[in-house]
């Protein structure tokens, strides 16, 4: 991803700063858009992982929908050139003025969470006089083996409609005028690698599909969320991940009816790859047991490795141009005054000095867009290569 042209360029600019490969995110929409036309399946780009305008600008020009968790998101997408009927507004605690919002645009699909949010959009449909097409997120009980924080399929988690409810939500749909089912919506969780999960998804919504067709329900939609993992320890080798294997299993174990439409919710798989967080040394600190390199970037610029203990793996450009090799280890740590605030411990990395440009990889997710201004930070600067 870093040539040496790229790295002397890179220079130039003021750190700490986002930088963005667009020919890599245009090339992995394409084989998205490729593999998943095969099927005829339909994709939306899960906006929270990344809002960047020019990123989401591509995305849009791609063709693909919008996966949306705020009203923010929803207005973002439209005011950047997403079409209303490919907007679907998900999230667990939508309030009420995010949701007229997204009736007045008369979006897609609203993503229901829970048997009193379909009785507030009921209200607030019929207040503006609108059907407001709606799917239900159900809770599969799927385990996707990932972190604790980022599964979201199981029964204690907070998200979706369990199943020991589906007679109370059926009989409630049949009495509220205001809103139409047109599909049944499942996410089992963020960073999984193990395509099973994604086969034990399938059968449970095969389960419940029949289940609804049992009760009347005929459904048009079936949305099977995302949560497909990128390659965070070796992301040159994988910088596009199989789609094909991805969207395969779906094809292999879904069992659709001729008129139901698959539809997808993909986010970090996109962009998570294109874009990497770059800084600079601001202090080497060595010690007797642990030698810390101290970057001018912390987690108000990238939240995840304190949030998540996630890995990203760590390169030193400036060593990267004189071709040294790696020999010693290093904390590398930022300057916000938490003990969280580090990026990785240990990190084998060529001898390091102050001035030293350090890009932190595969920050294209859940990067730029999680990054806060907590002890007043400067906001992060984007730059790009087309």
């Amino acid at each position: 991803m870093f040539s040496e042209n790229t790295i002397k360029q890179l220079v130039n600019y003021k750190t700490p700063f986002y930088y963005y490969d667009l020919q890599l995110l245009h090339n992995t929409l394409d084989e998205v858009v490729k593999q998943s036309q095969k099927y005829n399946y339909h994709v939306h780009y899960a906006f929270k992982a990344n809002t960047n305008k020019k990123i989401i600008e591509l995305i849009c020009n791609k063709g693909l929908g919008a996966d949306c968790v705020s009203g923010n998101e929803v207005k973002h997408a439209i005011e950047n050139g997403f079409v209303s009927q490919k907007i679907v507004f998900a999230g667990v605690g939508k309030n009420d003025d995010e949701i007229n919002y997204a009736l007045s645009q008369n979006i897609f699909c609203f993503n229901c969470e829970s048997i009193h949010e379909l009785q507030i959009i009921n209200e607030l449909a019929i207040k503006q006089n609108k059907v407001a097409s709606i799917a239900l997120r159900i809770n599969p009980n799927v385990d996707a083996h990932t972190h604790q924080y980022i599964t979201t399929g199981l029964e204690e988690n907070k998200f979706g409609i369990n199943p020991y409810e589906f007679d109370t939500v059926i009989n409630l749909i049949k009495q509220l005028s205001n809103i139409q089912l047109i599909g049944l919506h499942f996410h089992i969780g963020s960073q999984i690698t193990d395509l099973v999960p994604f086969k034990n998804l399938c059968l449970k919504v095969n389960q419940i599909n029949h289940y609804f067709l049992n009760k009347g329900f005929d459904i048009a939609v079936i949305n099977v969320g995302g949560g497909i993992g990128i390659n965070y320890k070796e992301p040159d080798k994988e910088s596009i991940i199989d789609f094909s294997a991805y969207f395969k299993v779906f094809n292999d174990f879904i069992e659709l009816r001729p008129h139901q439409e698959l539809h997808f919710e993909l986010g970090r798989s996109i962009v998570a790859q294109c874009g990497s967080l770059i800084s600079k040394v601001l202090y080497i600190k060595n010690g007797i047991n642990t030698n810390f390199a101290i970057l001018d970037a912390g987690m108000t610029e990238l939240i995840r490795p304190a949030l998540y203990q996630a890995f990203h793996k760590i390169e030193n450009l400036t060593a990267k141009l004189h071709h040294l090799p790696l020999n010693k280890k290093y904390d590398v740590v930022g300057p916000i005054c938490e003990s969280s605030d580090c990026f990785g411990k240990a990190v084998e990395l060529p001898e390091t000095k102050r001035g030293d440009l350090i890009a932190i990889r595969s920050a294209g997710a859940y990067g730029e867009v999680m990054s806060s201004r907590y002890n007043l930070r400067d906001e992060t600067k984007s730059y790009y290569s087309e």
